[in-house]
């Protein structure tokens, strides 16, 4: 095909007589890129968010949905907002609520450490492999998402449990004489968060650690610097996007979670996500519900802009 014809064709394709159309009308393919991602959160995000606001300012009744509108028109045509900022005054109020935020960020917190020290030498490790094994490796990491989320918790039971497999191994072998209590503990619900989101840890170190450049490692050995020496002053902090990155996508999915802790946790295990649960579906107090997940949302936001500010940093001093 000649010059000529190929660039016919690409005038006669559709999307280009779409963009030609577009821009007659002073709408450009840079409008449309950018349009695309707004309008998503638009409708996914914002939207949602401002239904759950006027919930959360409104008043419980016994109705159905049950709580009273916040917008109310008069015979005379005026508009009367009613806004009732009780439900998160009675956040304040009752100490149930700051434990569950407190107790999910403790959990959230430790869990995304204990990940970060599991992930950070498995990403090193599948990092400085081979190609050839490196492909494999990161497969076994994904693996686990093949299957069921909720069926991988109930697996942790059968391990977990009094009669289950690592109580059966540690008294067959004789470590121990009777069983461990590990299943209903918070003991489980680390060991289900840490194990699920894993993950999430090891891919963003991955994607640094490989990254790296072996002539700052061998610079390093050239000047007499040891590898423990090496690793504190140039891979890591190198690598420090990548455990910011990891440690979101582990905290933030964490301090939510519901489905762990109902289902390894014990009663004691309180979290804001079974919290909220409650108030929606055993209590039917919406307005005092969707305080708890505007509360829960600021609660992940604030470690998100700590988080980027430390990135920022970082790489301003680069």
């Amino acid at each position: 095909m000649s010059q000529a014809e190929a660039t016919q064709t690409i005038k006669t394709r559709p999307w280009s007589l779409i963009a030609r159309a577009l821009g007659h009308v002073g709408v450009s393919g840079r409008t449309l890129v950018i349009a695309a991602p707004t309008l998503w959160l638009l409708i996914f995000f914002l939207i949602p968010f401002a239904v759950v606001a006027k919930i959360a300012l409104s008043e419980i009744t016994l109705a159905s949905p049950p709580y009273l509108p916040i917008l109310e028109w008069t015979a005379d045509g005026r508009m009367i907002v009613t806004l009732n900022f009780g439900n998160f005054q009675f956040l304040l109020d009752d100490p149930l609520y700051i434990s569950a935020y407190l107790s999910s960020i403790k959990i959230a917190a430790f869990s995304t450490l204990i990940a970060l020290l599991i992930a950070y030498p498995m990403a090193y490790f599948i990092a400085r492999s081979g190609e050839r094994y490196r492909n494999i490796l990161l497969m076994l990491v994904i693996l686990p998402f093949w299957s069921s989320f909720l069926l991988r918790v109930y697996a942790w039971i059968g391990f977990l449990k009094s009669n289950g497999v690592i109580n059966n191994f540690l008294m067959s072998t004789g470590i121990i004489s009777d069983p461990l209590p590990m299943l209903q503990t918070d003991f489980a619900v680390y060991v289900g968060i840490v194990y699920t989101y894993l993950p999430f840890m090891i891919l963003p170190l991955y994607t640094n650690l490989v990254k790296l450049d072996e002539a700052l490692l061998e610079a390093a050995a050239d000047l007499g610097a040891r590898p423990m020496t090496t690793f504190f002053t140039v891979t890591l902090p190198l690598s420090l996007p990548g455990i910011i990155a990891g440690s979101m996508l582990v905290f933030i999915p964490a301090i939510g979670e519901f489905v762990i802790p109902a289902l390894l946790g014990g009663p004691d295990t309180l979290m804001i996500g079974r919290v909220l649960w409650d108030e929606f579906f055993s209590n039917r107090d919406w307005p005092v519900a969707s305080a708890v997940a505007i509360a829960m949302l600021i609660a992940v936001v604030l470690p998100i802009m700590f988080m980027r500010n430390v990135e920022a940093n970082i790489a301003g001093d680069r």
